[in-house]
């Protein structure tokens, strides 16, 4: 039985992930090299956790025992301590292959190893692994905290009781998993690439601003997010490197093709909310 969770990298996903494990229960050890990043995870922690007692979500008490339950670390060694580790570093498949050939090393013979990648080859990723079958993706959405589904992604070697554990493990945070198969981009972010390629297309064409093409997608589509306001959300970095990743991986198939907008806002340090500035300014 599952009982500690170790997540590799504290940053938006890795600390949000931390609060979700925490709070179902799990004794969590979250790693980060940089001693900066993990003082704002567990700050960015302990307030979401003061907001939710103010909401009515959590009580006091059952959030002072999960902050408790969340031990920050930077030494890469106490992770080896841990059954089940989620990778949830930046989306760079030689980073997460050294990650995971870090791990393998260290790890017990039943640990099972995660990955939070939102488009990489877990099969590719299991490879620098000396049990591939105790490796699955296991896919968070942004943020964490509030987004239910989970994608569980088999790679080519993932047994079926690696599957089953982290569908549990998902469904004991509290989260609805989905099986699916070790493709590029999987199944939501594959459905995304049109809603957010489509989106930048009618905007270099002057077809219509940024904020006609959120308020019509809002207003007749029934979404809660136009696709500016949620590449904003997500990080405009984080959402071209995505869509590089489906690009490349499907032999550069035209439907997947990056906009040249994504880069030029990745290069001129235009984030969206994480930098105040992106599609629209934040205060």
């Amino acid at each position: 039985m599952i009982k500690s969770v170790g997540i590799v990298g504290a940053g938006t996903m890795g600390n949000g992930i931390a609060q979700v494990a925490a709070r179902a229960g799990f004794d969590v050890v979250l790693y980060d090299i940089s001693t900066e990043v993990l003082k704002d995870a567990m700050a960015r922690i302990k307030e979401d956790f003061r907001r939710g007692v103010e909401k009515g979500k959590i009580t006091a008490t059952e959030a002072t025992e999960a902050f408790s339950a969340i031990h920050p670390r930077r030494n890469f060694g106490d992770m080896g301590n841990a059954d089940f580790i989620i990778e949830a570093v930046a989306e760079d498949l030689n980073v997460k292959k050294e990650i995971f050939k870090k791990l393998d090393a260290i790890v017990a013979p039943e640990a099972i190893l995660t990955s939070n990648t939102s488009s990489l080859s877990i099969s590719a990723i299991a490879s620098l692994t000396k049990t591939p079958e105790s490796v699955v993706g296991m896919h968070f959405f942004n943020p964490p905290a509030l987004m239910k589904l989970v994608e569980v992604v088999r790679g080519r070697q993932t047994s079926d009781e690696t599957t089953k554990t982290a569908c549990d493990l998902a469904l004991r945070m509290k989260k609805i998993p989905v099986v699916c198969k070790d493709t590029p981009g999987f199944i939501v972010n594959r459905v995304a690439r049109p809603f957010y390629g489509e989106a930048l297309r009618l905007l270099a064409e002057g077809v219509a601003t940024v904020e006609e093409i959120d308020m019509i997608v809002k207003m007749e589509g029934g979404f809660k997010m136009g696709p500016f306001e949620l590449m904003d959300l997500i990080g405009i970095d984080v959402n071209y490197a995505v869509t590089k990743s489906v690009y490349e991986q499907f032999f550069h198939e035209p439907r997947f093709r990056p906009h040249p907008i994504q880069r030029q806002m990745v290069e001129a340090g235009t984030l969206g909310r994480k930098t105040k500035k992106g599609f629209y300014t934040y205060k």
